[in-house]
């Protein structure tokens, strides 16, 4: 038997949303499994070379994936991670809020595959894995921009994967539950919303970055090989109920 393969050794990877939180910590990971990776950041620096990305702005994502082949002379793996939320009951949701969160979330991740999609199709090589969330497969109160988002990510994943499988790049989606981050910190130390979260994940604890990076190089590695238009969901079982 052919033993599987995990190593990411010569691959060159661009990671959005890396300047902290799951995005920070999935480069280093990446890295660590031995790919050259690039860190997408709005501004200032990320934990590894760094290229300038604002979602929001087409151009700007355009630009990034050719500084990125530019440098390196391909893109390999293409990590969606950058995103926006909200949390607040939908009948307090603003047209402001909904069109950030959109923009982010769903259109820019979709015309950052577009743009790394171009150069793999070409090369006939590619991974990308887009940042889903659980909130793309139930429904959670206070989340509705947001779950809409990711629900859009999760079939436009299948869309991408139907399209470019055939050129030798899968697309693939990872959902998280809630992560302990600096960003997540503030509702995750109020002891009434950890214990509501708690409740709902059978396992019994919130998850790491660690664990996300996980599913993100399995996703990115030439064991998933044969892994195309799937979302693997990191929840401790909060989806399976």
């Amino acid at each position: 038997m052919e033993q599987p393969n995990f190593d990411l050794t010569g691959r060159v990877a661009l990671v959005t949303g890396a300047s902290r939180g799951i995005g920070h910590d999935v480069a280093l990971a990446l890295n660590g499994a031995g790919a050259t990776v690039v860190s997408g950041v709005r501004s200032g620096d990320g934990p590894t070379e760094s290229v300038t990305i604002d979602l929001r702005d087409v151009g700007s994502i355009a630009g990034a994936v050719e500084a990125v082949v530019d440098r390196h002379g391909k893109l390999d793996v293409l990590v969606n991670n950058a995103g926006v939320g909200t949390n607040h009951d939908a009948l307090d949701a603003t047209e402001q809020e909904w069109d950030e969160v959109l923009d982010v979330n769903l259109k820019g991740l979709f015309f950052a595959c577009q743009a790394a999609g171009r150069h793999m199709v070409r090369a006939g090589f590619g991974r990308i894995v887009n940042m889903s969330s659980q909130a793309g497969h139930v429904g959670i109160r206070r989340h509705a921009a947001y779950s809409a988002s990711k629900g859009g990510v999760e079939l436009l994943t299948k869309v991408l994967a139907l399209e470019w499988g055939p050129h030798g790049v899968t697309v693939n989606a990872v959902a998280p539950t809630f992560i302990r981050t600096p960003g997540t910190a503030e509702r995750l130390d109020r002891p009434e919303f950890l214990n509501d979260v708690l409740t709902r994940i059978p396992i019994g604890r919130v998850g790491t970055t660690a664990e996300v990076a996980a599913a993100v190089i399995f996703l990115a590695s030439p064991g998933a090989g044969l892994v195309n238009g799937t979302s693997i969901v990191v929840d401790g079982g909060w989806t399976a109920q």
